[in-house]
């Protein structure tokens, strides 16, 4: 006698992954991991943390120096910044455009400055090319992305786009900070580029 369809349970299996979307997958769960635990992290609690095999893992890395490789790799990698400034609608004021793309880069130094330094690479020279990127192409690709953001204001600018993009990097990559005052929020840091330090009281 055949069960009622409503007592029958059935299983899907979940859509096999490429050996390609498995590494990506393994990546992006072991970089917060990696900033937390630094190179002493284990595949273990890598796999664990994505929910597969720890053998999983070694059907698409050599090794766990290899993984370590490619998590830095990627957070080095200027893919993901460049994303989020283009998404930035272009139709928005120019401070507001300046703050989203404070937030987003900011967020991505922070995720280089984790990486790097749990896994011991302090300064100096850039450890290796990033998918197909070296440091300096990193960088004028989102000088570039920064300088599309620019050019409606184009005729407003005292320079060029593309140098003003680069002063603005420049001051979210060496932002001084003090002891005693808290960091300058995105919007803060886009009034004192935009504006100066002058307050607008100031004569």
């Amino acid at each position: 006698m055949t069960a009622p369809k409503e007592n029958q349970t059935t299983r899907r299996r979940a859509p096999a992954m490429s050996p390609e979307q498995r590494r990506e997958m393994i990546i992006q769960t072991a970089i917060p991991l990696i900033a937390e635990y630094g190179a002493a992290v284990t595949t273990a609690k890598i796999a664990r943390a994505a929910g597969i095999g720890e053998g999983t893992i070694f059907r698409v890395f050599a090794d766990k120096d290899e993984l370590l490789q490619a998590c830095m790799a990627e957070a080095l990698s200027p893919e993901h910044a460049v994303r989020e400034l283009d998404s930035i609608d272009v139709s928005q004021p120019l401070p507001d455009r300046l703050a989203e793309a404070a937030e987003a880069l900011q967020a991505h130094l922070s995720r280089m400055g984790a990486i790097l330094g749990s896994l011991g690479h302090s300064g100096g020279k850039h450890p290796g090319r990033v998918r197909g990127a070296g440091r300096a192409e990193s960088t004028t690709r989102i000088r570039a992305a920064l300088a599309e953001l620019l050019e409606p204001d184009k005729a407003t600018l005292r320079r060029p786009p593309e140098q003003i993009a680069a002063l603005f990097f420049g001051l979210l990559f060496t932002q001084p900070r003090t002891e005693d005052e808290p960091d300058l929020t995105p919007q803060e840091l886009v009034e004192v580029f935009l504006h100066g330090a002058l307050s607008g009281g100031a004569k």
